[in-house]
């Protein structure tokens, strides 16, 4: 199995525990709280791993205006994100704010033919339209009432996160970065922001034992390794068949949340299930003919 496959199917375990496991946190947490500690754990994770690898190197081949892009970056695919995200998360269910969330492979495959040049197929097409259909029908519970009638603002900010992690992506193999410099600037640029929130929010920084836990756990595993693992594999591989393999990501959260927080899971998660994998399978059951204008770029 290519090693983009394998970071990517560590990414989607992880990822499915987020929402769940999030929004426990966020039961006794603020946004505020809950996005700067665990950034700021993640940055140090990063730091700390960079130093241990002998990475430090690698730092000092970009300029100034390259740091300057990557706090851009940051802002926008870490914290701007996370507090969106998180913002949904506390507001509906687990599992519903990860499966609309999970409009951003949609928003991926698009940004990465508009701004890489990869090529929009049919067999991407069909893909797309399976694996949105199922997103939309889980969402939904079969009606637009059915999406209508929750809390639209949660829904509009999970929507608004995937669109902001979309582009993140896209602009993240664009520029082509070492990705073991680029995440730890990226988890810098989220604690910093986020840092500026919560002095502004005047909160303590005092713990319970067991959010120190949660929040650890967060930030090294589900912020840093994760999102680590998923930028690797998407400079490795192709944008557009990872980004729809990520849709099993949602339904895995459904379980955890099933499991964790007693979320009921109908009969419209089913048959979503089954449209999304039926995309995730016309994506990878073909070749891709032509390269895209990065293809050739890996990291070492």
């Amino acid at each position: 199995m290519k090693k983009e496959y394998i970071l990517a199917g560590g990414t989607i375990m992880l990822w499915g525990m987020m929402p769940p496991f999030t929004k426990l946190l966020l039961s006794g947490l603020s946004n505020a709280k809950t996005v700067f500690i665990s950034s700021m754990i993640a940055f140090i994770f990063m730091a700390v791993l960079n130093l241990a690898c002998g990475n430090l190197k690698r730092f000092l081949q970009y300029r100034p205006k390259d740091y300057v892009k990557m706090i851009a970056l940051g802002f926008m695919g870490k914290f701007l994100y996370s507090v969106l995200y998180f913002y949904g998360l506390s507001g509906l269910a687990a599992g519903d704010a990860c499966i609309i969330n999970y409009l951003w492979p949609v928003m991926t495959v698009v940004f990465s033919c508009l701004w890489l040049g990869e090529r929009f197929t049919w067999r991407k097409s069909m893909a797309i339209f399976a694996s949105f259909s199922g997103v939309v029908l889980v969402a939904s519970k079969g009606s637009m009432e059915g999406l209508l009638s929750g809390n639209l603002r949660g829904i509009v900010s999970c929507v608004a996160a995937a669109v902001c992690y979309g582009a993140f992506n896209v602009l993240n193999k664009k520029e082509n970065r070492d990705q073991f410099v680029s995440m730890t600037v990226y988890f810098f640029s989220a604690a910093l922001f986020s840092g500026i929130w919560f002095l502004a929010e005047g909160e303590s920084i005092a713990l319970t034992g067991a959010q120190t836990a949660g929040i650890i756990w967060l930030g090294v595993f589900m912020d840093a390794a994760a999102f680590l693992m998923w930028a690797l594999a998407l400079q490795n591989g192709d944008t557009a068949k990872l980004s729809n393999f990520a849709y099993i990501t949602p339904f895995m959260a459904v379980l955890y949340s099933a499991l964790l927080l007693n979320e009921p899971v109908d009969r419209y998660s089913v048959i979503g299930l089954l449209l999304i994998m039926g995309g995730i399978f016309v994506q990878m059951g073909g070749s891709e003919r032509g390269a895209s204008l990065f293809k050739r770029k890996r990291i070492a």
